[in-house]
């Protein structure tokens, strides 16, 4: 049996999202949370990064990056006592069963400037 421990990091600048035009920033954001990620009440440049690092975060993880899973297969949502927590569907989840992760821990954090995601994935193969 053979423990699988994979890991990914993204740090953004929270002003990316800040300095984007309204019409922009709505494009953005429906490309890259999906509908279950925009029903979220707290839609600030803080939070809309912080998803964004840890959807980036996931795909290194998955050693894959986004392209050959897409924004919208990476969930990232938070549970009853608001810790965020990841589930994939389509590719991204066929990718990580193929590799054995069968769990996943993430954080998010900020500062003013700066939004930063790491996520830690397990299994056994």
């Amino acid at each position: 049996m053979n423990y699988v421990i994979v890991n990914g990091v993204d740090l953004e600048e929270i002003d990316r999202i800040g300095q984007l035009t309204s019409s922009i920033r709505d494009r953005f954001i429906k490309r890259i949370l999906n509908p279950a990620e925009r029903t979220i009440k707290t839609m600030s440049d803080e939070h809309i990064t912080g998803i964004f690092c840890a959807k980036e975060a996931v795909a290194k993880a998955l050693g894959c990056g986004i392209g050959e899973v897409s924004w919208h297969e990476i969930q990232v949502l938070v549970d009853d006592y608001g810790k965020p927590i990841v589930k994939l569907s389509g590719k991204a989840a066929q990718v990580a069963d193929s590799q054995g992760i069968r769990s996943w821990s993430l954080s998010i954090s900020h500062t003013r400037t700066y939004a930063i995601a790491m996520v830690v994935g397990l299994g056994i193969r």
